[in-house]
C-alpha cells in the first residue's frame, strides 16, 4: 500500500509514519520538510503534490493549526487561522484527493478531544474540530469509487502531555500504541464516516 502522511514528522505523525513504513510505502509530507512539501492552506499546493504521486492508496492528514486564546482576545482574523488551516485545509484535501486515490482508497483526517470536551482557550480549535466531525459524516455519504473517509480524534497524547497538561487537568494521556492504532483502524479497516475517538 502507498500512503501519503501529511504532518508525518510531527509529534504524532512521526510515530504513525514509522509504524506504517514497516510494511507499506510511506511518503512523508510537511510544510517545510519531508519527502514532499505541502501547504494544506493552499489548494494549488495540495493538487501539485497529489497529481505527482502514482498509485496512491491512502492519505493521512495529521496537520492543521488553530489559535488558542481566551475568547475575549480572539479577533475575526484569529478564527480564520483555524478555518483556513485545520478545517478548509482538510476539507480541500478530501475534495482534491478523491480524484487521485486508487479505488477503495481512504482518507484520514485528524481532530481531537476539544470537539467533544473543550477546555479554556479553545473556542476556535473546538469549533473547527466539531465542524470536521460533521463534514466527515456527511461527505462519506457521497464519495464514489469505494473511497472511505474517517477522522481520528485523540485526547492529549503521551508525548505532548508535559507541554499541555496544564490545559487538561485530570485528563489521562493517550499511550502511543493507542495513537497508532487509531490511524491503523482508519487506514487498514473498513470504517467509513467514522469519528475514531480515543480519549482515555
Amino acid at each position: 500500500m502507498k500512503i501519503l502522511i501529511i504532518g508525518g514528522q510531527g509529534t504524532i505523525g512521526n510515530k504513525v509514519s514509522k509504524y506504517f513504513s514497516e510494511n507499506h510505502e510511506v511518503i512523508v509530507a510537511g510544510r517545510n520538510t519531508g519527502d514532499v512539501t505541502i501547504d494544506i492552506t493552499s489548494s494549488e499546493s495540495i493538487e501539485n503534490v497529489l497529481k505527482n504521486i502514482d498509485n496512491l492508496d491512502a492519505v493521512v492528514c495529521i496537520a492543521g493549526e488553530a489559535k488558542w486564546d481566551f475568547f475575549k482576545n480572539l479577533s475575526e482574523e484569529d478564527f480564520y487561522i483555524g478555518l483556513k488551516s485545520k478545517l478548509m485545509g482538510q476539507v480541500n484535501l478530501v475534495r482534491i484527493a478523491q480524484n487521485y486515490l486508487n479505488e477503495g482508497g481512504s482518507i484520514t483526517l485528524s481532530t481531537g478531544i476539544l470537539a467533544d470536551d473543550p477546555v479554556v482557550k479553545t473556542s476556535s480549535a473546538a469549533m473547527v474540530n466539531g465542524a470536521i466531525h460533521s463534514f466527515v459524516k456527511a461527505v462519506s455519504l457521497e464519495l464514489t469509487n469505494n473511497l472511505r473517509v474517517n477522522a481520528v480524534s485523540l485526547g492529549v497524547v503521551e508525548d505532548a502531555y508535559e507541554k499541555y497538561k496544564d490545559y487538561f487537568p485530570g485528563h489521562n494521556p493517550i499511550p502511543t500504541k493507542k495513537v497508532i492504532n487509531a490511524y491503523v483502524r482508519s487506514v487498514l479497516g473498513k470504517d467509513n464516516g467514522r469519528i475514531i475517538r480515543y480519549y482515555d
